[in-house]
């Protein structure tokens, strides 16, 4: 039998020596013996459970392998919720959960007193984005596209696990919109945005769908299409918001330019201080 922090320590060593970082040794640990760290400290030195202690040690050997906490676990927090995640959808990341604390604020600001507002996100994945809003700001109608069958329906699981209703659509980013001939007053993506030829950790493309995460040659390629379309789905007054990467601030506050020359165009920093949303207003005063 081994103290909890024998099996930790050893579990620290084999992470470090294969490159992987050595906290996820420790989150693992907490979410499966699913104490708060302060509690697992004062048990430090008690004899692990030789069940736990062997789930722990398999669960390592994939930590190892470059496969991602969230997939081991078998879900991922986001905005104090709880997302099943698996192969089929994009672990949700902490940067996203800024994403939607700005859309929130910016709700506030522009529709609080607005009747029946309309917010889509497109490209929903898991549905963190789309679930978050809606458990956060019960009077949006939320609605949620993606291409993925098999995403839309883990989405939906973690729509019911939450209790949030959303409303899904399968289909390629803005067409379920439009051929429902439908009007939204927010639009929301985190689109696949990493250009093609960016050299990513294997943990990410070994195990992530690269639908969600590759942009075209120079990454824009899902902005571009959800500008061409957007004015088929939005109302007069409306605003989009998205995630983006930390160096796509000129060329995409460009393009969003070039098709909104009259919309108020404003780029905003996440918590490292990197350029990470672009937000397009459009007759909001």
């Amino acid at each position: 039998m081994a103290s909890y922090r024998e099996v930790l320590h050893k579990a620290k060593q084999e992470m470090e020596a294969a490159g992987r970082g050595e906290q996820a040794a420790l989150f693992y640990m907490l979410e499966l013996t699913n104490k708060e760290a302060h509690n697992l400290y004062m048990e430090f030195e008690e004899e692990m459970p030789l069940d736990i202690q062997s789930a722990y040690e398999a669960g390592i050997k994939r930590l190892v392998a470059g496969e991602p906490l969230g997939h081991v676990l078998g879900f991922e927090w986001f905005y104090g919720y709880r997302f099943k995640v698996n192969e089929d959808v994009l672990i949700p990341r902490p940067e996203t959960e800024e994403l939607v604390a700005n859309v929130l604020a910016a709700y506030d600001e522009y529709f609080s007193n607005v009747e029946n507002v309309m917010a889509v996100d497109i490209g929903t994945g898991s549905g963190a984005i789309a679930i978050s809003l809606k458990k956060e700001e019960p009077n949006l109608h939320m609605m949620a596209t993606d291409i993925s069958e098999k995403a839309v329906l883990v989405a939906k699981d973690n729509a019911q696990e939450n209790e949030a209703i959303v409303s899904f659509l399968v289909g390629d980013m803005l067409q379920p919109l439009i051929e429902r001939d439908i009007k939204v007053d927010i639009l929301i993506s985190n689109p696949p945005y990493i250009p093609k030829e960016e050299v990513m950790e294997d943990s990410v493309v070994n195990y992530e769908p690269h639908v969600a995460l590759f942009g075209g040659e120079d990454g824009l390629k899902f902005y571009r299409v959800i500008f061409e379309n957007a004015p088929q789905v939005l109302k007069e007054k409306a605003m989009m918001a998205f995630e983006m990467g930390y160096n796509q601030k000129e060329a995409l506050s460009a393009l969003a330019k070039s098709y909104f020359p009259e919309a108020k165009i404003e780029v905003m920093k996440d918590m490292n201080g990197k350029n990470r949303m672009l937000f397009v207003y459009l007759n909001l005063a």
